[in-house]
């Protein structure tokens, strides 16, 4: 009896787990992708759990913006963060594992070039001179500041950016070389941008770039370098200038991806109008640039009537400003 009475009560347990497992599994939302908008999706994520009273479980993973959309294609994620627009080649991945998605702008960001605060002798760099250390031909060759402008001090010149992974390398080799990913390799890469962070700070001769929210974070151990744009003027990279679209061609849209079918799940949609309704204040918070009212009303309407695809065809559109964004329509 006593035997009879164990098992009997060992299979409500495992009952219990089991049925708790998938409530478990049905109240997760998985993330994964870009460090550039994690600070933002991060911020969202927390806030709403909170909300939620941990009914519901935000995982909020850094795979950078490529290695995000592998996992996405292959449908082990909900969300994609992406500091780019999904490239041709991840828009067929996902075609061809039946994975379609939203795209949904979030915030803006501006792309800040760094150096050490011991650095004394760099007041602005050109586009031309940043091609001139990161365009494939420098490697091995371009190792000293001299090199890219003879003003400059004979100094070694260490280089740190992200890896090849990320949104934010594609973006920038595109806006300063003039081809995604065309870059040379003997720097220090990583997908972690806190690794680039200390590189830059401890060593006087080193410049680097990510998003601008781990500058601002961290802008005691960093300077940021002002950029020449299109009209010849050196632009610092701040909230005003993104705005106005005088920090080119650095600044660019970020996103999130979110799949289709994963949107029909409640836990996934609420996250997601909560994401809209929340992004202004929360990218604030962590330094970006947040899109006008109107743009999250607009990717709540997307998210109602579940309008799929992208607005960019496969490709980045450097320089692009606000207003711009505003006005392209999905295809």
């Amino acid at each position: 009896m006593q035997v009879t009475r164990l098992f009997a009560a060992m299979s409500l347990a495992l009952a219990g787990v089991a049925a708790s497992g998938m409530a478990s599994a049905q109240s997760y939302v998985k993330i994964d992708g870009s460090s550039t908008v994690f600070p933002v999706t991060e911020a969202v994520a927390e806030d709403f759990q909170k909300n939620k009273k941990g009914a519901v479980r935000v995982t909020v993973g850094i795979s950078g913006t490529g290695g995000g959309f592998k996992k996405f294609c292959r449908g082990e994620t909900d969300i994609s963060d992406a500091s780019r627009p999904i490239t041709e080649k991840e828009m067929a991945d996902c075609k061809a594992a039946g994975i379609e998605y939203l795209e949904l702008p979030v915030a803006f960001d501006a792309l800040t070039v760094v150096i050490n605060p011991k650095n004394d002798y760099v007041k602005q760099l050109s586009v031309a001179e940043l091609k001139t250390m990161w365009e494939p031909a420098a490697q091995g060759k371009v190792m000293s500041w001299k090199q890219v402008n003879p003003a400059f001090p004979d100094k070694p010149l260490k280089l740190f950016g992200p890896g090849a992974d990320s949104g934010t390398f594609d973006y920038f080799t595109e806006a300063v070389v003039g081809k995604s990913k065309s870059s040379r390799g003997d720097f220090t890469a990583s997908e972690d941008d806190n690794v680039l962070v200390q590189g830059v700070s401890r060593d006087v001769g080193a410049l680097g770039f990510f998003g601008f929210a781990y500058y601002e974070e961290n802008q005691s151990k960093l300077k940021a370098v002002p950029i020449v744009n299109n009209k010849g003027v050196a632009v610092s990279p701040t909230s005003e200038n993104v705005i106005n679209g005088s920090y080119n061609p650095l600044s660019r849209p970020i996103f999130i991806y979110v799949n289709a079918k994963a949107a029909e799940r409640p836990e996934v949609k609420e996250f997601v109008q909560y994401y809209m309704k929340n992004a202004d204040k929360l990218a604030r918070e962590v330094k970006y640039v947040p899109l006008p009212k109107v743009a999250y009303e607009h990717n709540l309407d997307v998210l109602a009537k579940m309008h799929k695809g992208t607005k960019f065809g496969g490709h980045n559109k450097v320089g692009l400003t606000i207003e711009e964004l505003m006005k392209m329509e999905a295809k």
